[in-house]
This record gives C-alpha cells, sequence and structure tokens, in this order.
C-alpha cells in the first residue's frame, strides 16, 4: 500500500462522510469526520509504538491499562455519570474484558505470547466498551419510559431489583443483539477483521478461521459479563430519574 494513496483516499471519504451527514442535519456533523481524524493519528502513533513495545510484556500491560482506562472515560462521558460511578465502570470494563481473554490462554487455544495479549485483549476492550455503553443507555431510558410499572412493583412491596427487573432483562437482551448479530453473520455478511488479517498475514485460512472463532467466542462472553455488572451497579436504584412533562 502506498501511504500517499491511502492519506488521498481516507480524505476523500472523510469529505463523503462529512457531507452527507451534514445533510442529515443531525447534531455535530463534526464528529464523524473528526473521529477519522483521531483514528489516523492514533494509529500512527499506535505503529511507532508497537514497534517498540511488542515484544516488552511491561510495556505492553501499560498500553493494555492504558486502553482500559480510556475505554472507561468514553463509557462515562456517553452516559454522563458522575465521578463515583466511574470505578464500577472501570471495573465492568476490566472484569469482562479479562474473563475470557483469561480462558482462552489458560487452555493454551492460543499461545501467551505478548503479540498475542495485545491483539485479543485489544480487540475484547473495544467491544466491551461498546456493550457497556448501550447497556447503560438502555438502562438509563428504561428507568424513564417504564417509570410508572416500576413505581407499581415498589408500592406493592417488591426490591428495587425485583421492581426493575422487566426493564433490565430486555435492556440487556438489546445490548447484546451487535455482539450476538457479529458472530451469527461472520462469514455469510461480513469478513471479520481478525480472519481477515490473519490471512493476509499469511496464515492458513483454516487458523485464521479458528483464530477469529476465539475472537467471537471472547467478545460474547464479555459482553456477557458486562451486561451482566451493569446490571449489578446500575439496574437496582434507591431512586428513580425524575420524568419532566
Amino acid at each position: 500500500m502506498s501511504l500517499l494513496t491511502t492519506g488521498l483516499t481516507v480524505l476523500l471519504l472523510t469529505a463523503v462522510t462529512f457531507v452527507i451527514v451534514g445533510r442529515l442535519n443531525i447534531p455535530q456533523p463534526w464528529l464523524q469526520p473528526w473521529a477519522i481524524v483521531r483514528a489516523c493519528v492514533q494509529l500512527g502513533i499506535l505503529s511507532l509504538l508497537l514497534n517498540v513495545i511488542i515484544t516488552e510484556p511491561l510495556w505492553v500491560g501499560v498500553f493494555l491499562v492504558v486502553m482500559a482506562g480510556a475505554a472507561t472515560g468514553v463509557v462515562a462521558g456517553r452516559l454522563r455519570v458522575g465521578w463515583r460511578r466511574i470505578p464500577a465502570i472501570a471495573l465492568t470494563i476490566t472484569v469482562a474484558a479479562l474473563v475470557p481473554i483469561a480462558i482462552i490462554f489458560s487452555t493454551t487455544a492460543v499461545d501467551f505470547t505478548t503479540r498475542y495479549a495485545l491483539a485479543l485483549t485489544g480487540i475484547v476492550i473495544g467491544n466491551t466498551m461498546t456493550v457497556t455503553t448501550l447497556m447503560g443507555r438502555n438502562v438509563q431510558h428504561a428507568l424513564v419510559t417504564d417509570h410508572d410499572e416500576i413505581e407499581g412493583w415498589l408500592a406493592l412491596g417488591a426490591t428495587p431489583r425485583r421492581a426493575t427487573h422487566h426493564s433490565i432483562r430486555t435492556a440487556a437482551a438489546t445490548a447484546l443483539i451487535p455482539s450476538t448479530d457479529q458472530a451469527r453473520t461472520t462469514g455469510i455478511v461480513t469478513l471479520p477483521g481478525a480472519f481477515v488479517g490473519a490471512v493476509f498475514a499469511g496464515a492458513s485460512p483454516l487458523d485464521a478461521a479458528q483464530f477469529q472463532l476465539l475472537v467471537l467466542a471472547a467478545i460474547l462472553t464479555a459482553a456477557a459479563i458486562a451486561a451482566t455488572l451493569v446490571t449489578a451497579f446500575f439496574g437496582a436504584p434507591t431512586q428513580l430519574p425524575s420524568i419532566r412533562g
């Protein structure tokens, strides 16, 4: 690939995105183009860093901690929660990502190397961030839209967790849809990145498929854990959000 051609193509795609989003009249139409600009800068920095840290376990660990911290910041910003909620979000992302990764390496399905640790954990953290955001937003929305039903349960003597059970269950089902569909449509609708990347790197299609299956299974496990932890931390509020008429 030519760096110049890649840059020009990305610039063209960014311009097309900006025009289309602007025509939609959505708030902050610059967010999508800005996301591409940030991606360019961040991937450039990442490329330089990986040449230095990829064989150093300590620095790979530090980098993964930074990734988890950044994911926590994104989720906290999207959910607009106070600083007291940030530790719960950080714990959700960390636990949800580490459990499936630990299972993969403990079963020796993949060799425990810095390269695999960085690749697998990075992919899972990114997807966990998305699921945690979706789950958090769904819970916030459900507590407002189902306000009267929840209050009715509370009036009958139900605990806060029992009163919100139906709403939270629906929120979790919705939050898990992207991860579930990603696994269901692999190889039919989409060619997943880990599979394509492994093939381009010289792996056989069978080895690439095995690696991709591990990634998909880890993503689904992390998503389920994230939804469970968000439910535990945010699914039984002592006070419902007020409804403004």
